[in-house]
C-alpha cells in the first residue's frame, strides 16, 4: 500500500513506481480532495443559513402548492353582457308613391305627434289625374242618364205594342253598360284622391325622430324611408347572446341593466323577445330585453351592461386551474389534510370555460382540492400549502 499524506507540499510516491500508474494516482487524489472540499462547503452554508435564522430549504419531494375548499354551488354564476337601448317599436315613414318631394317638416330629435305632418310631395301630377277622373266620371253619367231615358221609353212601347222586346233588351243592355262604366269612373275619381291624399306624409303615433333618409328636392320612390319614428310605447336592451348562455340563464330572470360609462344610472328588466335564430356571422342570438322603466340618462342607443345569474347546478365550483387529466378524462389533486399527501381523483364536468368548472360527480364539498401547481405532482407526494409553516 502506498502512504499518502494531505501536506501543504505534493504527497510523493515510491520511486518504483511507473509513470503512467504515478498519474492515475495523482488524478484519484485530486478527485477526493474535490469531493471532500465540496461537502465541506456545503455543510458550512447549511450551518451558516441556520445561524443567520433563515428557514432551512425543503426537501425536494414536498411541493407548495395552492389550494381552495370544494364548495357546492348556492347560487349560479354571476354573468354580465354589453348592449344598447332602443325603442321597442321603430317605424319607417314613407310615402306610398312615387314623386318628387318638395318639403321635409322635421329633423332628427324632434318629437311628433299623431297627425303632424312629415313632408310633402309634389301634388300637381294627382291633381291633374283626378281632375281627368273627374271628367270621366261626368261622360260616364251622362251616358248613364241618356241610357235610362232610353230604357223608359223602350219600355212604354213595348207595353203599347209599337216596339218589339228585342229593342227592350238592347235598350236594357246599354243601360246596364253605361251604369258600369259610371261605377268604374267612380271609383277612379276615388283612387285619384287617395293618390292625391298620399302626397302629405304624416306621424300615425308619437314618438321622436331618430333618422332621416332623404332630403327636400329628391326624387323618391314608394316605400323610401323618409324619416323613422321611435314610438313612446317601451324601451328594450338589446343583447347578442352566445349560444352556450342561452341554455344556461333562466328566460324568466330579472335582468339588471345600467350604464356602462356611469354604473349608478340603472333600471331593471325581463326577455321580452328571443331570436328563433343565430346570426349567421356571429352565431348569437338577439335578445330583447323590455325595461320597466327608462332613466332620462339611459337615453337611446347607449350602451349598457345587463347583469344576471346562471341556473344554479348541483356541482362543486372550482376554478378551471385546478383541472389535470388522467387517462384523457378530467380529474382533480385532492389533499389529505392530515397527511398533506395528494391523490389523483377522475371527476364528470357539468361545465367548462377558460375560468370555472363546475363537477357534478367525484369531488365532495369540504374536500381540499389543489388550485395551482397540479401538473408537477405525482400520487401520494407530501404538499405544503401555501401560507402553511412547514
Amino acid at each position: 500500500m502506498y502512504k499518502l499524506s494531505i501536506l501543504r507540499k505534493r504527497p510523493t510516491l515510491p520511486k518504483a513506481v511507473p509513470g503512467k500508474q504515478r498519474r492515475r494516482i495523482a488524478t484519484a487524489v485530486a478527485g477526493c480532495v474535490l469531493v471532500f472540499g465540496g461537502t465541506l462547503a456545503w455543510l458550512g452554508s447549511d450551518l451558516v443559513g441556520t445561524a443567520a435564522g433563515g428557514p432551512p430549504a425543503l426537501p425536494p419531494d414536498i411541493r407548495p402548492v395552492r389550494t381552495v375548499v370544494a364548495a357546492e354551488n348556492a347560487e349560479g354564476e354571476p354573468v354580465s353582457l354589453t348592449g344598447h337601448i332602443r325603442a321597442r317599436t321603430e317605424e319607417n315613414l314613407a310615402f306610398r308613391i312615387d314623386g318628387r318631394m318638395i318639403t321635409r317638416l322635421v329633423d332628427v330629435g324632434q318629437r311628433v305627434q299623431p297627425g303632424d305632418p312629415i313632408a310633402q310631395l309634389d301634388p300637381q301630377p294627382q291633381r291633374d289625374a283626378l281632375r281627368a277622373a273627374q271628367a270621366k266620371l261626368a261622360a260616364a253619367e251622362a251616358a248613364q242618364h241618356e241610357a235610362a231615358n232610353n230604357l223608359e221609353r223602350k219600355q212604354t212601347l213595348v207595353q203599347d205594342g209599337w216596339a218589339t222586346r228585342v229593342q227592350f233588351d238592347a235598350a236594357q243592355r246599354a243601360f246596364l253598360s253605361a251604369k258600369a262604366e259610371s261605377d268604374a269612373a267612380a271609383a277612379q275619381v276615388h283612387q285619384a284622391e287617395d293618390q292625391l291624399g298620399y302626397t302629405n306624409l304624416v306621424a300615425d303615433a308619437s314618438g321622436a325622430v331618430i333618422a332621416a333618409g332623404s332630403e327636400a328636392g329628391e326624387v323618391v320612390r314608394a316605400g323610401q324611408m323618409i324619416v323613422t319614428v321611435a314610438h313612446d310605447d317601451g324601451n328594450d336592451a338589446v343583447f347578442d347572446v352566445p349560444a352556450s348562455l342561452m341554455r344556461q340563464v333562466s328566460p324568466d330572470a330579472i335582468i339588471s341593466i345600467s350604464l356602462t360609462d356611469d354604473p349608478s344610472v340603472h333600471t331593471e328588466g325581463q326577455v321580452r323577445e328571443v331570436a328563433p335564430q343565430a346570426d349567421p356571422v356571429t352565431r348569437s342570438y338577439r335578445v330583447k330585453v323590455g325595461l320597466t322603466a327608462r332613466p332620462d340618462a339611459m337615453r337611446l342607443g347607449a350602451t349598457v351592461s345587463g347583469q344576471t345569474r346562471m341556473l344554479s347546478g348541483s356541482g362543486v365550483d372550482l376554478p378551471a386551474t385546478a383541472l389535470t387529466m388522467a387517462d384523457n378524462k378530467p380529474a382533480l389533486w385532492v389533499v389529505d389534510p392530515a397527511s398533506h399527501q395528494v391523490s389523483l381523483r377522475r371527476v364528470e364536468l357539468e361545465r367548462q370555460d377558460s375560468s370555472r368548472i363546475v363537477v357534478t360527480r367525484g369531488i365532495d364539498g369540504g374536500e381540499l382540492v389543489v388550485a395551482a401547481g397540479v401538473h408537477s405532482l405525482r400520487p401520494g407526494q407530501k404538499v405544503r400549502l401555501t401560507g402553511d409553516q412547514p
